[in-house]
């Protein structure tokens, strides 16, 4: 069993205290980013639309249950604001050439606003350049635009949220250190290596050392290799930092190696390592408000078609979660409910 510390950790802690129903017609609250300076605000949602919205929206994939919550989180907030939406999903970040063709099937279907979360956006400012240029309000969400000019955006600081667990990893190990495993995400993702930008702001000046980084698609199988192809080749690792799905497979690759005092610690959630961290299985996830996000972005494109004012761009405020402060965080703003599957068309 997987030895749990009790670290003096001081933690980003998320506490959304209003009930389910009320946030989702009041507000939530995220930071609103002008140059480097970020301040909380309270998102005020739209009450009603004045018509019937279509929306259409790009997902990279619904493989996990990250992305699950985000699909939910349009799915609620289309129903609620009375807006028909179709959703794609390209398969994973793998599949640029998919999510390209999605996305001109999104401007064939002269939709009223786009919504995406785009696998690359080098691969994408093409085409997002050409949905401006028909005056379709195209808003970004989770992954990062930074700097085709698009209608608004929502993304985390995933350099801040990789120093933030980066420290945590720090932390649990100690005067000592020691070597970490890191498996950052997809290479030209753009958040993949802003979050190992971050960890090595974290370990920089520590007994902390990095193994060569291991970028990859999210997929647990993927990520199960190559955690355990770094295993191998470091068998003296005292820690795994990664991706969510990283962090679900070290677990048990790092058991079956015999390596059960090295510390996990995922840079992003999903429910199964949510539920691993509540368990005392993993210890630590950064978090960041997947189903806001998604309810966030549906709502700029609604008051982009209404002429509300709104920010250019938005970041959630992200969290530290451990096993001695996961009761203080509300699930229902990270993760879908037990059950949900993903929806792919809203009429």
């Amino acid at each position: 069993m997987k030895r749990i510390a009790l670290p003096a950790f001081t933690v980003l802690t998320l506490l959304l205290t209003a009930a389910p129903g009320a946030s989702a017609q009041e507000g939530w609250p995220v930071y609103k980013v002008e140059g480097g300076e970020r301040t909380e605000i309270v998102f005020e949602t739209v009450a009603e639309a004045s018509r019937k919205w279509k929306l259409c929206v790009l997902l990279p994939h619904v493989k996990d249950s990250y992305w699950v919550g985000i699909n939910y989180g349009v799915v609620e907030e289309a129903r609620r604001l009375g807006a028909a939406a179709t959703i794609h999903q390209a398969g994973g970040y793998d599949k640029l050439p998919v999510q390209i063709a999605q996305y001109d099937d999104c401007l064939a279907a002269n939709p009223d606003a786009i919504i995406l979360a785009a696998v690359s956006e080098v691969g994408l400012s093409a085409k997002m350049e050409e949905s401006m240029a028909r005056g379709i309000p195209t808003v970004s969400f989770v992954n990062p635009i930074r700097d085709t000019e698009i209608t608004s955006k929502i993304f985390v600081d995933f350099e801040g949220k990789g120093k933030a667990t980066g420290d945590y990893m720090v932390e649990l190990l100690g005067e000592e250190g020691g070597l970490v495993g890191v498996f950052p995400g997809p290479q030209g993702s753009g958040w993949a290596e802003s979050f190992y930008e971050g960890f090595k702001q974290a370990i920089d000046g520590t007994k902390v050392t990095a193994a060569e980084p291991r970028f990859g698609d999210t997929g647990l199988m993927t990520q199960l290799r190559l955690v355990e192809d770094t295993l191998q080749s470091y068998p003296d690792i005292k820690g795994i930092w990664g991706a969510a799905t990283a962090a679900e497979a070290a677990v048990g690759a790092l058991q079956e190696a015999g390596l059960t005092d090295a510390y996990i610690v995922g840079h992003g959630e999903n429910s199964q390592v949510i539920n691993m961290v509540r368990e005392g299985l993993i210890d630590g996830v950064g978090t960041e408000t997947a189903v806001i996000q998604a309810k966030v972005a549906v709502n700029i494109a609604i008051r982009a078609l209404e002429g509300q004012a709104f920010e250019p761009f938005y970041a959630p405020i992200p969290g530290v979660m451990t096993p001695h402060n996961a009761a203080d965080f509300d699930l229902e703003t990270i993760m879908a409910p037990e059950g949900f599957q993903p929806v792919f068309s809203v009429e």
